[in-house]
This record gives structure tokens, C-alpha cells and sequence, in this order.
């Protein structure tokens, strides 16, 4: 639109709607520009008075443009992790596996949320575990869910096996950083193949993965890994591998500032899946009493 005004001087604006530099304004008429001049978006008109031209919602003054709204910007949400979780911590013995995570959500350094459940069974025979980012484990949780569900669907008499399950993370892990916004977090894929054989696989945000006895995520893998290790054997018993798991915690108590003594324990067999409610650990501050100087 244009709007048409009469002033003792006679001057010209290209600021929609600005009408502070002319004196004595007063509007007396609208008028339409001709259709060749919306395009061109000129000011060939009547010069003998002066007139501040508005261009059309969305075009600009200085000529036309693509777009006027901001280019989509990738997806940065979780490059900065708000809420994680730390350590999971799994062992291998003579008929299947044993896994252990603490329940606590850090916000930063603040123990925030005490109740987070990062053990789950995802398949019959699989089960995961994971730390980092709360909200992307939550996601893998979703779509290792749906990956069961599309098999049980299918109703072929064949399913997934844990192996298969971790090299699918793998990729799905692998596609998420390559794509510069990874799914940030350590898992771990646990459980007994069509063999009866246990297996243990571990994989990152960056798509990394492999397979061992013993495996650890996060601050576990510096602190409680030298002791998987150490009481690692292939006669190990169901009973052991779960003492070891314990002990290994109650260490991380210790010595990791996100952990608390709160934790689930997972228990993998060709005859069964058993995610254990959370429980507390005992554990023990007085080692230092009685000693002077303290």
C-alpha cells in the first residue's frame, strides 16, 4: 500500500511507517500502486509530494529476497548432556551374565533424580543397560523396543539375538554421530544366544563396539574393571559373579561422586531374564576411627 501526504516540505521516507521527518503531515488519500511496480518495488510516482512507502508483508525494501525466515538449524539437545547417568558394570560366568548400574540421575553434580531404572529387558533373551544422557537412553530404549516388537510381528519362528541386537545398536549409534547429534551414551547388551551361550557387548555414542568377559562404562571402566578382571574365571558361579557385582559397587560408592548405594542387579540365563528390584548396598565409614591424627 501506499500512502499519499502533504507536506510544507516536500521529502521522501523508505523506513515503513517513519513520518517523524516531515512537518505538518497530513494523510489525504490511499492509492494502489500499478501491478509492474509491486514487483520492482519502486517509487515512480507523483514526486511532487511526499509519500513513505510500505512493502508488502513478507517482501523487503531492498529488492526481493528468497526467504525472510531464519534457515533450520540442526538439532543440538542432547551435545550438551543435562541429566546422566554413570557407571554400569557387567561380568560373564560359566552359564550366563551379570549386570549391575546404580538408580541416580545427576543434574550436573547435583544427585537430583535417586530413582532411575537403567536396566531393562528389551527382547526375551536380550537385556540392556546403559549411562550418559537419561533422555537418549530412554530413546535406545524406545527403538530396541520397536525392533523386538517388528520381530514379533513378523512370526517366523526366528528372533533376534543379543548379539544381534548389539551390532544393530552399533549402527544405529554409528548413524546418530555421523550425523552430528549422537545419541550420548555407553550401553551395554547382555543376555544368551540360541546356543545358550552368554554374551556381553559393549558400544558408544561414536559407534565403537566390541565384546569381552568383563565390561564397564563410564568411571567404572578405570575403577571397578581391574576387578572384574581379577575374579573373571570360566567355572564362575551365578552366586559369585553377583557378590563380585556387589563388591565392585560398594568400590564405586566410594570413589564415584555420582553414585549412590542404591542399585539394580540383572540376572541372565538360558532359563530366565531377572532384573531385581532397586535395593541398597551396606556399606561401611568407620574404617578411620580410633587412628590419631585424623
Amino acid at each position: 500500500p501506499l500512502i499519499r501526504v502533504q507536506a510544507s516540505t516536500t521529502r521522501y521516507c523508505t523506513l515503513p511507517f517513519v513520518c517523524t521527518q516531515f512537518k505538518n503531515l497530513r494523510a489525504t488519500s490511499l492509492l494502489t500502486l500499478p501491478p509492474q511496480h509491486h514487483a520492482q518495488h519502486t517509487m515512480d510516482f507523483d514526486r511532487s509530494v511526499g509519500a513513505v512507502y510500505v512493502p508488502p508483508f513478507g517482501k523487503s525494501l531492498y529488492g526481493p529476497t528468497k526467504s525472510v525466515a531464519r534457515p533450520q538449524e540442526p538439532s543440538t539437545r542432547t551435545q550438551r548432556p543435562m541429566v546422566t547417568g554413570t557407571s554400569v558394570l557387567a561380568i560373564r560366568h560359566a552359564t550366563g551374565v551379570v549386570l549391575a548400574a546404580d538408580t541416580l540421575g545427576s543434574y550436573g553434580s547435583l544427585a537430583r533424580y535417586r530413582t532411575i531404572e537403567r536396566i531393562k529387558q528389551v527382547s526375551a533373551t536380550t537385556v540392556m543397560a546403559g549411562g550418559g544422557d537419561l533422555s537418549d537412553l530412554q530413546e535406545i530404549e524406545e527403538i530396541l523396543k520397536d525392533l523386538a516388537l517388528e520381530d514379533y510381528v513378523e512370526d517366523d519362528g526366528n528372533a533376534y539375538t543379543p548379539r544381534e541386537v548389539h551390532r544393530y545398536l552399533t549402527r544405529v549409534m554409528y548413524n546418530s554421530r555421523s550425523k552430528m547429534d549422537p545419541l550420548w551414551n555407553e550401553m551395554i547388551i547382555a543376555g544368551v544366544d540360541e546356543d545358550n551361550k552368554p554374551f556381553l557387548g559393549q558400544c558408544d555414542l561414536y559407534g565403537t563396539s566390541f565384546e569381552d568377559t568383563t565390561l564397564a562404562t563410564g568411571y567404572g571402566a578405570h575403577i571397578a574393571r581391574p576387578l572384574l578382571r581379577e575374579q573373571a574365571r570360566d567355572d564362575l558361579t551365578e552366586e559369585e559373579a553377583v557378590k563380585v557385582i556387589e563388591d565392585c559397587m560398594r568400590v564405586m560408592f566410594y570413589r564415584d561422586a555420582r553414585t549412590i548405594n542404591n542399585i539394580q542387579v540383572a540376572r541372565i540365563s538360558a532359563a530366565s531374564i531377572a532384573v531385581s528390584e532397586p535395593y541398597s548396598l551396606e556399606t561401611e565409614w568407620n574404617h578411620g576411627e580410633g587412628h590419631g591424627g585424623h
